[in-house]
């Protein structure tokens, strides 16, 4: 029933500080980078973000580290940043980048940088564009009636999918389910039904709106 007219734009970083490092005891009191990457990941999350138009992000991995009593040398954590606007996903990954800067610049006048201060460097690991296909556009009309037609209620929704890339050149592009049923999407507990009836049912979907935009009545 779901048909995805709306393409959700995405900003990934993986922000690495790097610091001097050293033992735990005998060098404490020197720079961390694992403080300021705390403070970046909370600072992050005093943003208020906009619900519409919707502007989401998260710190989703992390790591470094050599040793329980060493301070490390270089941590990360990869961050992702969404919004179907683009224009507000400019400004969150605007705001983004200072938080990185003003952490490691508040690590440095902390903490002593005798041995070397903390750095970061953001490296770009995905950039989706945003974009949309008008809900009036003959492949959504269509499609929704193909969805009716198989006894299915049309869901119309924002998210991120292949087709944002010809959305966001304004070329009509649409994303559709397979058939089925599913939840908790991205979790451990993700589950798909993949039953054959359920499934040919909702694949039905997919060949009629294929036919439809092909111009076969």
């Amino acid at each position: 029933s779901q048909i995805t007219h709306i393409g959700v734009g995405s900003k990934r970083y993986r922000a690495t500080f790097k610091g001097p490092g050293g033992h735990s005891y005998g060098a404490f009191g020197i720079v961390n980078p694992m403080a300021a990457m705390g403070k970046a990941v909370a600072d992050l999350y005093t943003i208020e973000a906009p619900t519409n138009p919707k502007v989401t992000y998260s710190a989703s991995i992390t790591g470094g580290g050599t040793s329980v009593n060493a301070i490390p040398d270089k941590v990360f954590t990869d961050f992702d940043m969404r919004s179907a606007d683009a224009g507000e996903l400019a400004k969150l990954e605007t705001r983004f980048k200072a938080i990185m800067d003003e952490a490691v610049v508040h690590e440095n006048k902390a903490r002593s940088t005798r041995f070397g201060a903390v750095s970061v460097q953001l490296t770009s690991i995905g950039d989706r564009p945003a974009g949309q296909t008008p809900a009036t556009a003959p492949l959504v009309a269509n499609t929704a009636a193909a969805v009716t037609a198989l006894g299915f209620t049309p869901s119309f929704n924002a998210s991120s999918t292949d087709a944002n890339a010809p959305m966001s050149k304004g070329i009509p592009a649409i994303t559709i389910g397979s058939g089925g049923t599913g939840g908790r999407a991205h979790s451990l507990e993700e589950w798909i039904d993949v039953e054959k009836g359920a499934s040919v049912r909702g694949m039905s979907v997919g060949l009629a709106a294929v036919l439809s935009a092909a111009g076969v009545d």
